[in-house]
């Protein structure tokens, strides 16, 4: 028997059904909680699934919304503002995914990859939802990250009674949620852990993908490899865990699936996004660069009716997730009300453009009026329209030497600068990095990060771009200013080559002002805090190079080192 509450939220009242289970088609039940107004009468019904424990999300009930760098800022509160669905008539509905939490069964690998699917989870607690008496029958769902991955998922397995979703601040593509550019990133282990401002995975019964295909001579084999990485075998955490992956068999499995295949893409939901048919709309803010690339991947790929937001900086979400309430009740009271908000009438596309703060619209992304223009890295740290006219013999390269942060706290930088920007100049899209470099070693990282620079000095991040070396073979979909790599296999750099980088630079949208200037860092690893980083969770950087390495970034007429950027000519 359910346990029946009433909640007093500031003179609101909320009446709390806890504890009930949704019966899935394998016998398995999935616990979860309900919050709807006190008048007993049917409603329209968000629902949110995730790992992360429903007990937790029922914080946003009692704790204001934090902003990073808030030490009480926990990336896991992402259900939504309960008290703001409750008072719009919605119900909304919490939900623990198998294997953690309250509810039965077992969660494997990614997302459930091998294991049952999610999807098919989520299908059955919808229609169960839908039966219920506080149900009017129409449902959608709620929540950031995890919880927007849940409902493509969701909506990809069709279940009759789901109308519409909102997906704001997701993440599809899982290989470059766990690898930016073919560099691991630590943030995926937060969440799943409980490190740096996370809760993590509320543990119940999780077990590794990975274990349960390989027999143990082949997992043996991998592990192996995993610690021949100098990367990986000079970064403590990721060697203990796969020497012990006990009660971190999602982040173990990760580890060992460091190019994309079929352990990432078997419930792609950027693949599964043609199966949907239903109203779709997508958000993502600036500065989180992996994600905003997978979210417009994905608003590509639908082919109902869809929406997309490109938001203002910076890249996290207030948690508890409070954030564009305003947006999701005009979707959902026009799809699940039949309340015409006009959300219907607006373009498709609505972009903030970063420096000048002003809103743009379009039918499509990307933007029309948009042209892909070079700007050459030159001598004496500048970045310029005209390239380099003289030879390597006279233009002799920059260069940086990066020793494992195993032995020095210094992150080398390079860095290269505009002028002073005459006029106001716009940039909106996708753009690359064309670096001919020398390296000395096998492998190495580059990391790529574009700022805007005022004349104080003050600076916001444009964007960013990732790319192992040895990831940096390119595959048919590239066009100008547009790379993409395969990430499904490494080739070693040969060192004293110099080699031609193409590293993509994630989507963005920014007007530099006049006087301002647009400055490129190139680095193998991380600064260890800035301006931006602070914004993020302490876990939220990317594995550093393990190896001392020398880098030399050659810029002259034969080996013409550039940007290519996505200048706005409207």
């Amino acid at each position: 028997m359910a346990d029946l509450k009433t909640w007093d939220a500031g003179g609101q009242k909320i009446t709390i059904r806890k504890d009930l289970g949704a019966p899935m088609r394998d016998g398995v039940t999935l616990a979860l909680d309900v919050y709807h107004g006190p008048e007993d009468k049917p409603r329209p019904a968000l629902v949110a699934m995730s790992p992360y424990g429903k007990e937790l999300q029922a914080q946003s009930l009692m704790l204001p919304p934090q902003r990073r760098p808030s030490p009480l800022w926990d990336g896991c509160l992402e259900a939504g503002d309960i008290a703001r669905i409750v008072g719009e008539d919605y119900v909304h509905v919490i939900a623990d995914l198998r294997g953690s939490g309250a509810s039965g069964g077992v969660m494997v690998g990614n997302y459930n990859a091998g294991g049952t699917p999610l999807g098919q989870d989520a299908y059955d607690l919808i229609e169960w939802v839908a039966e219920q008496p506080w149900c009017d029958g129409n449902v959608g769902m709620v929540g950031v990250s995890y919880f927007a991955s849940m409902q493509v998922l969701a909506a990809a397995e069709r279940p009759p009674h789901l109308k519409a979703i909102f997906c704001s601040g997701g993440h599809y593509d899982f290989y470059e949620t766990s690898y930016h550019g073919g560099i691991l990133w630590f943030m995926p282990r937060a969440a799943r852990e409980g490190r740096g401002g996370d809760s993590g995975i509320a543990v119940a019964d999780i077990r590794s993908r990975m274990q349960a295909q390989l027999s143990p001579e082949e997992l043996a084999a991998r592990v192996e490899a995993r610690l021949a990485d100098p990367d990986v075998a000079r970064w403590p955490n990721l060697a203990h865990i796969l020497h012990y992956p006990k009660n971190r068999e999602l982040w173990y499995d990760i580890i060992l699936n460091e190019l994309d295949g079929e352990y990432y893409e078997e419930r792609n939901p950027i693949t599964l996004a043609p199966n949907i048919d239903i109203p779709v709309y997508v958000q993502i803010n600036w500065g989180r660069g992996w994600t905003v690339d997978g979210s417009i991947e994905l608003f590509k790929a639908l082919r109902g009716p869809r929406k997309l937001d490109l938001l203002p900086y910076p890249p996290m979400q207030e948690r508890p997730f409070h954030e564009v309430h305003d947006d999701m009740f005009r979707w959902y009271d026009h799809w699940l009300k039949g309340i015409d908000t006009g959300v219907m009438d607006e373009p498709a596309v609505k972009v903030f453009v970063e420096g000048s703060r002003k809103w743009v619209t379009s039918p499509r992304w990307p933007l029309d009026g948009v042209e892909h223009r070079p700007l050459y890295l030159r001598p004496r740290r500048r970045l310029s329209a005209d390239p380099e006219p003289l030879g390597p013999e006279y233009a002799a390269p920059d260069g940086f030497y990066q020793a494992p942060l195993t032995v020095t706290d210094q992150v080398e930088t390079l860095t290269w600068a505009t002028e002073p920007f005459a006029e106001e100049t716009g940039m909106a899209g996708t753009g690359a990095a064309h670096l001919f470099v020398e390296i000395d070693t096998d492998d190495t990282n580059l990391i790529l990060r574009l700022w805007d620079t005022a004349p104080d000095g003050g600076r916001q991040l444009v964007t960013t771009g990732y790319l192992k070396a040895s990831h940096r073979e390119l595959d048919e979909r590239t066009t100008e200013g547009d790379p993409y790599h395969p990430h499904t296999r490494a080739v070693p750099v040969e060192p004293g080559v110099i080699e031609e980088y193409v590293v993509r630079l994630y989507p963005f949208a920014n007007s530099f002002r006049p006087g301002h200037r647009l400055e490129v860092e190139l680095s193998c690893d991380e600064p260890l805090a800035d301006t931006h980083n602070s914004l993020l969770p302490p876990e939220a950087m990317h594995l550093p190079s393990g190896r001392a390495t020398s880098h030399k970034v050659y810029r002259d007429a034969a080996h013409r080192s550039r940007l290519v950027l996505p200048f706005t000519t409207a």
